[in-house]
């Protein structure tokens, strides 16, 4: 696609890897909307990247409903949907509550559904649009002490293909990269160190860079997941 014709929401979209992709679009010429919890947070990022903050959280359905409506009403229409929203819970077998199970399940997996669902309805009526899902490495293979977070990625992954498989028909691109460790406070909110600046580690803006390049192919090309690995994450 022109990337200068995207008209993007992207979830998660206030700090980390979401607010690295929203600024790579609007460089690129798109119009972007972001969405997160925390109002201050997302004031700050909308102001520093020049993005339209919505505050919305993904697990309630009447805030998704009213979120999609506002990013198709105000950007003047909506094709692209960067599905970043997520949080983690680590923590081994033997002590994971199911309150912090549910949790993260319902951000991650009900979260990425719902917006998705709302896009897609309107991506269907237009005949064209582009969904990312911003999945991990450990979808690919999990790792002790995540339970909570792996599942949620490997649900995620699922429903991907599923999507992918509903839509296409509709041209409507169903994608989804798969970041391994990135620098960004998702370590910190998740109970985890804060992470010392590494530059052999990934960052947000390598992120940001591969999903800009997946959705700049023409529309009539998608690549269906891409995994991103630093070259030597253990210098």
């Amino acid at each position: 696609m022109d990337l200068k014709s995207a008209r993007a929401l992207v979830t998660g979209g206030g700090t980390g890897i979401g607010r690295a992709t929203a600024e790579a679009l609007i460089e690129r010429g798109g119009r972007v909307a972001i969405t997160g919890r925390r109002e201050d947070v997302l004031q700050r990022a909308a102001k520093d990247i020049g993005a339209l903050p919505i505050r919305a959280d993904v697990t309630n359905e009447d805030d998704v409903t009213r979120l999609v409506a506002r990013v198709i009403r105000e950007l003047g229409d909506y094709n692209v949907l960067i599905n970043n929203a997520g949080m983690g819970v680590f923590a081994p077998l033997v002590s994971l509550t199911a309150a912090d199970m549910r949790r993260v399940w319902e951000t991650n997996v009900l979260g990425a559904m719902l917006v998705a669902r709302e896009s897609a309805r309107h991506f269907i009526a237009r005949r064209t649009g582009s969904i990312i899902n911003v999945g991990s490495t450990s979808a690919q293979r999990a790792g002790p002490n995540s339970s909570a977070y792996a599942s949620t990625k490997f649900a995620l992954t699922g429903l991907t293909e599923v999507w992918r498989s509903e839509l296409r028909k509709d041209n409507i691109r169903v994608m989804q990269i798969n970041p391994s460790e990135v620098l960004t406070p998702f370590a910190e909110a998740a109970g985890r160190p804060k992470q010392p600046e590494n530059p052999s580690k990934l960052h947000s803006e390598d992120i940001a860079q591969v999903v800009v390049d997946m959705l700049a192919l023409e529309d009539r090309a998608f690549i269906t997941s891409a995994t991103v690995w630093a070259t030597n994450p253990d210098t």
